[in-house]
C-alpha cells in the first residue's frame, strides 16, 4: 500500500508558537532597554559650572585644549549680522545690466544716486537713477552715453556725490556732473576728458583725502594719477607691471597704492614717487584673477584662487610678508571675489561674480584672524554689486553694510543688519566715519601733503552741514589738454566771457519774446 504524497507547505504549528513568543519577548525588552537608556542621563551626576571647578580640571594636554577650544562659540558683536534683500517695490525693475566680461562693479553708489552700466548700441553707456526712483524704470530713460566704446568702471567722486567717473574701451576716462534731480534728458558732455592711456581703461579709483585726485589703471599696464581740476596727469608710473593690472586701491589716507598683477605680483606703491615699497610674488598659487584690499596701514586681504582652482582668502602682514598670517579656501566656484572691507567694524564681504551669495569675515588681531560669520544666499546669480558708503546707511535700522546686487534685468538692495532690542543710537556699531569733506587739495597732495581723513559722526543719521564740495576745472587748462597738438589755442578768460554774453543776450531776448506774448493775451481778454 502506497503512502499518501506528501505537500511541500507543511505547516509547523510547534515552531510558529515559538518565534510568535520569542518576537513578543525581544520587544518587552528593547522597550525596557531604551526607558534605561532615557533614566541614564536624569540620574548622572550635575556637570560643575566653569567658576566652580577644581584648578585640576585645567591641566590637560595640547591635543585637549585645542579641541575644547573648538567647542567654545567665539564673543563677536557681529556673529548675528543677517542679510535681507528689499521688497520688490524698493527695487530698480526692466534694467539691461552690461553684458561686458570685465571684473568690475558694474556699480557705484552714494547717498543721492545709484549708477549701473547698461547696455547700449553704438558706445558705452551708464545709467543714474536718484535712489528713490524705484519701481520699474522706463526703457527712454536717459543715461549717461559719451563714450565711443563699452563702459568697463565707475565711481563716484566721495567728496561731492553729484560727480561720477567713468572708463571705457575707448581708452578715454570722462568726469560727469549729475543734476540733484537726476537726469532729464541723455547727458554726452563730460565735464572733463582724460586721455593719456593707450587701451582700455578698466579700473578707477578716487582718493579718499585729497580733492580732485582719481587713479586711473588700463589694459596698458600703465596707472595714472590724474589732477581733474588741471585736465592733467601728475603722475604716470608705466615701468613697473609687466601685465596686466588686476586690482588697484588707496589705503585710508591715500599715501599707498595696493595693485594686483598678472604678473602674480602683489605691490604696496608710493603714488607720488612711483617707486615700490614691498612687493609679494604669487600671493596665490592659481593663474586666475587676484584682489586685494587695504585692512589697517599694515594688513592687507587677499582673494584668489589655489593651484587646484579652488578660491581662496588670506591675510598679510606687511612686516612680514613671507608667509599669511592666515590662508583659507571657501570652494571650488571660478568667480572672482569682490572684496567689501569697512573699516569702522572690520568685517569684510566677499561677493563673487556669478554668485548667488555674500560672505561675510571679521578681521581682527588675534588668531585666526579673519573669522567666518555667515553667509547671505538668494537663488539669483549677481552680475556687478554696489556698496553703500557709511553715511548712507540708516542707523536707527542697525544697518552696517547696503549692497546693490545686479541681476540681468534689475537692480536689487540688499541690507546687512545687527538685531538689536534697543532703539537708542548704538555706539559701537556705528563709530566715527570718513565724512564727505576732502583734507586736501589736489595740488597740496601732489606737492607732498597727506592728510588724514576728516569724521564725522553718524548719531543723529548723517545730515550735511556744510555745502558740497565744489567741483572746479580750470577751463584754460583744460583746453590746451584736450585740444589735439598743432591747433591755435584761444585764451580761456576771453572765451568765457564771451560765452557768458551769448548766454545773457539769448536769454534777454527769450524774456522779451515772453513779455510781448503776455502782452498780446491781456490784448485778447
Amino acid at each position: 500500500m502506497s503512502s499518501p504524497p506528501t505537500s511541500c507547505h507543511t505547516s509547523y504549528p510547534a515552531a510558529g508558537l515559538f518565534w510568535r513568543r520569542s518576537s513578543t519577548f525581544f520587544f518587552y525588552f528593547f522597550f525596557f532597554f531604551c526607558f534605561l537608556l532615557l533614566l541614564i542621563p536624569a540620574t548622572a551626576p550635575q556637570r560643575q559650572p566653569p567658576a566652580q571647578r577644581p584648578l585640576a580640571t585645567f591641566t590637560t594636554t595640547n591635543h585637549q585644549v585645542t579641541a575644547m577650544s573648538r567647542q567654545v562659540v567665539r564673543s563677536s558683536k557681529f556673529r548675528h549680522v543677517f542679510g535681507q534683500a528689499a521688497k520688490a517695490d524698493h527695487c530698480y525693475d526692466d534694467i539691461r545690466i552690461s553684458q561686458m566680461t570685465w571684473d568690475s562693479n558694474f556699480c557705484s553708489v552714494n547717498p543721492k544716486f545709484v549708477a549701473m552700466i547698461v547696455e547700449a548700441s553704438g558706445g558705452g553707456a551708464f545709467m543714474v537713477l536718484p535712489l528713490n526712483k524705484t519701481g520699474r524704470i522706463d526703457m527712454s530713460y536717459p543715461t549717461v552715453c559719451g563714450h565711443t566704446g563699452p563702459v568697463l568702471d565707475i565711481e563716484f567722486c566721495p567728496h561731492n556725490d553729484n560727480i561720477i567717473a567713468s572708463g571705457s574701451e575707448d581708452c578715454s576716462v570722462m568726469i560727469w556732473e549729475i543734476p540733484d534731480s537726476g537726469l532729464i534728458s541723455p547727458l554726452t558732455e563730460p565735464v572733463v576728458k582724460l586721455e593719456g592711456h593707450s587701451k582700455r581703461v578698466g579700473i578707477l579709483s578716487w582718493h579718499p583725502t585729497a580733492h580732485n585726485v582719481l587713479m586711473s589703471a588700463a589694459c596698458d599696464n600703465v596707472v595714472i594719477l590724474w589732477n581733474v581740476a588741471r585736465g592733467q596727469a601728475a603722475v604716470r608710473i608705466d615701468d613697473l607691471h609687466s601685465d596686466l593690472i588686476y586690482s588697484a586701491c588707496w589705503n585710508r589716507d591715500g599715501s599707498k597704492i595696493l595693485t594686483s598683477c598678472k604678473d602674480k605680483m602683489l605691490r604696496v606703491l608710493d603714488p607720488r614717487k612711483g617707486t615700490v615699497l614691498a612687493e609679494k610674488e604669487k600671493p596665490h598659487e592659481g593663474s586666475r584673477p587676484v584682489r586685494a584690499v587695504w585692512v589697517s596701514d599694515r594688513m592687507i586681504l587677499t582673494t584668489g584662487f589655489s593651484r587646484m582652482s579652488e578660491r581662496q582668502v588670506a591675510l598679510w602682514d606687511l612686516e612680514d610678508f613671507g608667509s599669511p598670517l592666515t590662508l583659507q579656501e571657501l570652494d571650488t566656484s571660478s568667480g572672482v571675489l569682490l572684496p567689501f572691507f569697512d573699516p569702522d567694524t572690520g568685517v569684510v564681504y566677499l561677493c563673487g561674480k556669478g554668485d548667488s551669495s555674500i560672505r561675510y569675515f571679521e578681521v581682527t588681531e588675534e588668531a585666526p584672524y579673519v573669522h567666518y560669520l555667515s553667509m547671505y544666499s538668494s537663488k539669483e546669480s549677481q552680475k556687478g554689486m554696489g556698496y553703500m558708503t557709511k553715511r548712507g546707511l540708516e542707523v536707527n535700522k542697525c544697518e552696517i553694510a547696503r549692497f546693490y546686487k545686479l541681476h540681468e534685468r534689475k537692480c536689487e538692495p540688499i541690507v546687512m543688519t545687527v538685531p538689536r532690542k534697543s532703539d537708542l543710537f548704538q555706539e559701537d556699531l556705528y563709530p566715527d566715519t570718513i565724512g564727505p569733506e576732502p583734507s586736501a587739495e589736489a595740488d597740496d597732495w601732489f606737492g607732498g601733503k597727506d592728510a588724514p581723513p576728516l569724521l564725522i559722526s553718524l548719531k543723529d543719521g548723517f545730515v550735511t552741514t556744510t555745502k558740497a564740495k565744489e567741483f572746479k576745472v580750470h577751463k584754460s587748462l583744460l583746453k590746451t589738454t584736450v585740444a589735439s597738438a598743432g591747433s591755435t589755442h584761444v585764451d580761456g578768460g576771453a572765451g568765457d566771457v564771451s560765452a557768458l554774453r551769448r548766454e545773457l543776450s539769448a536769454m534777454k531776448a527769450s524774456l522779451e519774446e515772453l513779455r510781448n506774448r503776455v502782452s498780446s493775451l491781456e490784448n485778447k481778454h
